[in-house]
């Protein structure tokens, strides 16, 4: 045991605009300091008006924190539920301030992120500090739960959606392990690509199935600077021309609930450049509200409790930025 106890948990997330007034202002926080034209921007804009303005992302957060609320409150620790983003609100700076006016001394925190990357999670940490600052003194102190990319609680979600929608294909149907791409050079910071890669290993152990390719989505720098690829919209080209299977499947293991790198990377450009191609696809669910992965939460909050190591991720000196140096973690 460390010691510690606990009372409250955060729930700390990416964040997503719901109208479409707050597409542009939502944007901006994303992209500040990072050098992205306003034409770029505005076309990453347009995207959100094939969803009414409204990204997905915020509304599936409620649906997990109603989940977890109700399981912590089932089955122990009985901890308050609190949320906070970092682009869009509920913000994480106005979320601790309200932990620390409801007198919340020390808290866990649950980020929607199972890789360790420097956006994935060194990024969030340096954020809860920052927010730490701005409250004061009277900030909660934070710990982070582990990732999970390894997690049972997470793989045998990922495995049963993933046998649901290849049963909806045929037997030889291409199979797609897909995920966020990022810059090559903060992969090799971070383990990001081994832990992606150990999930497609247990996810096509658990189907008992060797057959798949691990790709990638959701590029978004610059041409010259190289990204992990191969990116699915070209993998999809590419098994279209090999022949075979004219069904593929597309697992999104990367992500833990429908958002738009979802709804509108996959279902909508990948699915478009699929059917140029000949092929119809078929992309399994992510894990969402599966009653599985809220237990998951759960223990890993009682790993916690436990004074369990730090065995997975969240160290220290874990996932610096590659371009510069990191700020001290919470």
């Amino acid at each position: 045991m460390d010691g510690r106890s606990y009372d409250a948990l955060l729930v700390l997330s990416f964040g997503g605009p719901e109208s479409p007034e707050e597409v542009l202002p939502f944007l901006e926080n994303v992209l500040r300091g990072r050098n992205v034209s306003r034409e770029r921007m505005l076309e990453v804009a347009a995207n959100y008006t094939l969803f009414g303005g409204r990204s997905p992302i915020n509304d599936q957060n409620r649906a997990l924190i109603a989940a977890l609320s109700q399981e912590l409150a089932t089955h122990g620790p009985a901890l308050p539920v609190y949320w906070g983003n970092r682009n869009w609100h509920p913000l994480l700076s106005g979320t601790v301030r309200q932990m620390a006016k409801d007198q919340v001394r020390r808290a866990l925190v649950f980020v929607t992120s199972a890789y360790s990357s420097y956006s994935g999670c060194r990024q969030y940490r340096e954020d809860l500090q920052r927010a730490r600052g701005e409250v004061g003194p009277e900030a909660p102190e934070f710990d982070k739960l582990r990732q999970f990319y390894n997690h049972p609680g997470f793989i045998g979600p990922l495995t049963e959606h993933v046998r649901e929608a290849l049963s909806q294909a045929a037997p030889d149907a291409h199979l797609l392990f897909t995920a966020h791409s990022i810059p090559v050079a903060m992969s090799e910071t971070s383990p990001y690509l081994a832990q992606l890669q150990e999930t497609a290993r247990l996810v096509g152990e658990g189907l008992g199935r060797v057959g798949y390719r691990l790709v990638f989505q959701s590029r978004s720098g610059p041409p010259h600077q190289p990204w992990l690829e191969p990116d699915i919209r070209d993998v999809l080209r590419e098994t279209a021309r090999a022949g075979g299977s004219p069904d593929v499947v597309v697992a999104p293991i990367g992500f833990i609930s429908d958002h738009m790198e979802v709804k509108y990377d996959l279902d909508t450009q990948a699915r478009a450049v699929a059917e140029e191609a000949g092929l119809r696809m078929v992309r399994a669910a992510t894990v969402g509200t599966h009653p599985r992965f809220i237990q998951m939460i759960r223990e890993l909050i009682d790993e916690r409790l436990a004074g369990y190591p730090l065995a997975e991720g969240c160290l220290e000196d874990c996932c610096p930025n590659p371009h510069r140096p990191a700020a001290r973690p919470v």
